[in-house]
């Protein structure tokens, strides 16, 4: 499944192409460690995004990898929920709609297996895009935003 724009395209990842490396450095750069971790998860095999109604994409744009984002299972809610444990936009491809066509493009995925998606962020900037991507804050020690996905979003 492949979405595409005049200025990008989203593609589900089978591997894990040597840039997002690149985008590891940069979210480091920025105090975010969850690259590094989807990373590490991936080589020793804990978790490869391919349970069902789970999915790693990246936007690319000409060949340049432009953002990554997931979607799994999530292991703190029951097996209707899922979760966007990893997401993340080249700061220089931020205020592109980029990371909103993602996030998208993820919900669109989950809809077809799950009734709603959560997700955990410390970030007031990521925040405020959740909330933009429609979802709301949740008062709960494993999940920050939450949003359910209507029976129209799973047709």
């Amino acid at each position: 499944m492949t979405q595409a724009s005049e200025d990008f395209s989203i593609r589900k990842l089978e591997a894990l192409p040597e840039q997002l490396r690149e985008l590891e450095a940069q979210a480091v750069a920025e105090g975010f460690r969850f690259l590094t971790r989807l990373i590490t998860e991936w080589e020793n095999c804990t978790n490869r995004f391919d349970q069902p109604g789970e999915c790693l994409v990246g936007v690319f744009r000409h060949g340049q990898w432009l953002a990554v984002g997931g979607l799994s299972r999530d292991p703190y809610a029951g097996p209707e929920t899922a979760r966007l444990p990893r997401v993340y936009v080249d700061p220089t491809m931020r205020k592109r709609r980029i990371g909103g066509a993602l996030v998208r493009y993820l919900l669109e995925y989950a809809a077809k297996q799950f009734q709603a998606v959560r997700l955990s962020t410390e970030s007031p900037s990521a925040m405020k895009f959740y909330l933009r991507c429609g979802f709301h804050p949740v008062g709960d020690d494993t999940a920050t935003h939450a949003k359910s996905l209507t029976p129209l979003n799973r047709q």
